[in-house]
């Protein structure tokens, strides 16, 4: 038998391939399903099934596209749902035969009413690994506001009472050697402070996670709702992906991955209202960039970002990447949904240069040169963009909370006629801020390098007590 974990770091998640005997499985894969046959015909095995713990939020699954490639169904635990597309919708406890080992659907609602986990027993029919989806994850449990924004007459504190029920009479019965396996880790917004441990044996969760103490319902209900904030825009619309379909990844590709020479991405941006997504570097951007680009740099959290900044998963997108990389930054839209790009910047900003098209740029400085301009001026006005949690647990004084994350509430808090010190963690968002914003005719707002890790370390900004965080949303 072979377990493998599948882990993306920048939607810190984890899809699963499960081999025995030339058979084989995949859970919760991603959008580019190719790796997932490629490695089964490697090992010359059949992918037999295509597990979803539930209708994900925070990307689109590859089911559809997995099982129209290889003939393997897709298995969903209980739900009354209707889908746009063929699947096994499995009852509780049902149990399906992969070579010399079976997996068993535990219907686990709380995250969603879906929600399933799948028990592995190995060849001696001893459990093994269970594989939690969003329902249990290292250090938490899965968010339980999100479905409510798809079925009306669900409430968070329903879907938490039911969550509170599948961990105590589902999860917590079984054997503490069992590994668990979650869809998610540290940096995924489907949960309040995940650890960065991406496995565990149940035993030890039982010892250290908070949700699995010892507490009345009513107790966790409070627990787990705590300083949950509002969930990204385009949750629910992945959601609906995942239920509904979606286009072939082969079509999202043939559309997107189409080089474009400086003067056809010029016509394409006037003709079409595409956005200009500049997926570079945050410090290279600075320096030059087509104007009224958005920058999300690709090797940060880019999914998760884009998702967050572009409300409209139809948006008509036009990129500019660093060369070779622009296939990478269709399939990474393309996971969470952003299907629509137009094309790329054939040669990147060099051939745009070149063409005589006109450059942006935005000013960033050092934590030294911050230093130096707040002595000339105590009053100067220094924004944090990083989470109201981050903020909280330390800042520099005097600094205002603008978080990237609601950046329409937070850009009402920016004058135009002012000069503003942008900075983060450590400088990738406050870029994503900046060039928003400057898209949006903000001119005055400056970059700081490095972000608050660098402003701290050199030592010369006053900085608030830390305090202990309670939640990373």
């Amino acid at each position: 038998m072979k377990i493998e974990q599948i882990y993306t770091g920048c939607l810190a998640q984890g899809a699963y391939y499960i081999e025995s005997d030339g058979e084989a499985a995949v859970i919760d894969p991603l959008r580019e399903v190719q790796p997932y046959i490629e490695k089964a015909e490697r090992r010359n095995a059949k992918i037999k099934y295509v597990f979803e713990t539930h209708f994900h939020a925070d990307f689109v699954s590859g089911h559809q596209d997995l099982s129209a490639k290889t003939g393997a169904p897709i298995v969903y635990g209980p739900t009354t749902m209707k889908m746009g597309f063929d699947a096994i919708v499995a009852e509780d406890g049902q149990e399906f035969q992969i070579g010399k080992v079976k997996v068993k659907v535990i219907h686990t609602p709380g995250h969603t009413m879906e929600s399933s986990c799948f028990l592995l027993y190995n060849e001696e029919g001893k459990p093994e690994a269970i594989f939690t989806g969003d329902t249990l994850f290292i250090g938490d449990v899965g968010r339980p506001d999100l479905a409510q924004k798809v079925v009306k007459d669900l409430t968070q504190e329903k879907l938490a009472g039911h969550l509170y029920d599948s961990l105590r009479n589902k999860i917590m019965p079984l054997p503490d050697d069992l590994i668990v396996y979650p869809a998610h880790g540290a940096g995924s917004a489907c949960g309040k402070n995940m650890s960065k441990e991406t496995s565990d044996t149940l035993g030890n969760q039982k010892k250290t996670n908070y949700a699995l103490q010892e507490m009345t319902k009513e107790e966790f209900i409070e627990e787990v709702l705590t300083g949950l904030t509002p969930p990204p825009a385009y949750f629910p619309q992945n959601v609906m992906m995942n239920i509904e379909g979606y286009d072939s990844i082969d079509e999202v590709l043939k559309r997107g991955v189409k080089p474009l020479t400086p003067t056809q991405f010029e016509a394409a941006a006037n003709e079409t209202g595409a956005l200009i997504l500049d997926t570079r570097a945050p410090q290279t951007f600075a320096k030059g960039f087509v104007p009224n680009s958005v920058n999300i740099g690709i090797d940060g959290s880019f999914a998760v970002w884009v998702g967050a900044m572009i409300p409209d998963l139809k948006q008509e997108i036009l990129v500019v990447a660093d060369e070779g990389r622009e296939e990478e930054v269709i399939t990474r839209l393309a996971r969470v949904g952003y299907d629509y790009a137009l094309g790329y910047l054939e040669g990147g900003i060099d051939a745009w240069k070149e063409a005589g098209h006109e450059l942006d740029s935005i000013e960033s400085i050092s934590a030294e040169e911050l230093a130096k301009r707040k002595d000339q001026d105590p009053e100067l006005n220094i924004l944090d963009v990083r989470k109201n949690s981050e903020y909280l647990s330390e800042h520099v004084v005097d600094a205002e909370n603008a978080p990237l994350d609601y950046i329409n509430e937070s850009m009402l808090k920016v004058d135009k006629d002012k000069t503003y010190y942008v900075h983060c963690a450590g400088g990738y968002r406050s870029m994503v801020f900046n060039s928003i914003l400057r898209a949006r005719g903000y001119d005055n707002l400056i970059d700081v390098d490095g972000g608050f890790k660098a402003i701290k370390e050199s030592e010369k900004f006053k900085v608030t007590d830390y305090v202990c965080p309670t939640t990373l949303l």
